[in-house]
């Protein structure tokens, strides 16, 4: 399963290709509030237990959807931002479900509560990340290894759309 720093910049990269499709420019607060949606269901490693289950569901996507539609104040913006709140959330259950998992129980609870059962691509694109002992020399260099991947996978996509935003709001300005 990848780092914050994976899920981060897949959140930075949903914003980017949000403003890319509608022609505008995000806040700067809307890119890292799509950055720490895209991390935040790894909060759940607080209580180790319930760790890809619940936060790592689309119950939990439709709840932020729901909470970012009704605390954004802008009419207009909405919808959108609401939709890119959503979007930058389930970046993260993308991207575990891409990533490789040598731990019982294998995968996420994406359809809990509808399901108990956990899903996994089984493709293995992202290198798990070691949790158990955070400051051993072979957990540090394991962490680095992925997180390292994770950049060489990710941020291209995020560059790429952040180039596609830059010609999109160009044009905007343009015209």
């Amino acid at each position: 399963m990848p780092s914050p720093i994976g899920h981060a910049i897949a959140g930075v990269a949903v914003a980017w290709g949000g403003d890319a499709l509608e022609r505008r420019a995000s806040s700067t607060r809307l890119v890292a509030t799509c950055a720490a949606l895209a991390a935040a269901p790894d909060l759940d490693l607080i209580l180790p237990r319930y760790h890809r289950s619940y936060s790592h569901s689309v119950i939990a996507v439709l709840l932020v959807f729901i909470v970012a539609a009704r605390v954004t104040g802008e009419v207009q913006r909405r919808w959108r931002t609401a939709i890119l709140c959503a979007a930058a959330y389930a970046s993260h259950l993308v991207l575990d479900w891409l990533g490789a998992d040598t731990l019982p129980p294998f995968g996420l609870q994406a359809l809990w509560p509808f399901s108990m059962h956990f899903f996994i691509s089984g493709f293995g694109v992202f290198a798990e990340v070691e949790r158990r002992h955070p400051f051993a020399v072979a957990t540090i260099a394991q962490n680095l290894r992925a997180a390292a991947q994770e950049v060489a996978v990710v941020a291209p996509l995020a560059f790429a759309l952040w180039a596609v935003r830059i010609e999109a709001l160009a044009r905007r300005a343009g015209r």
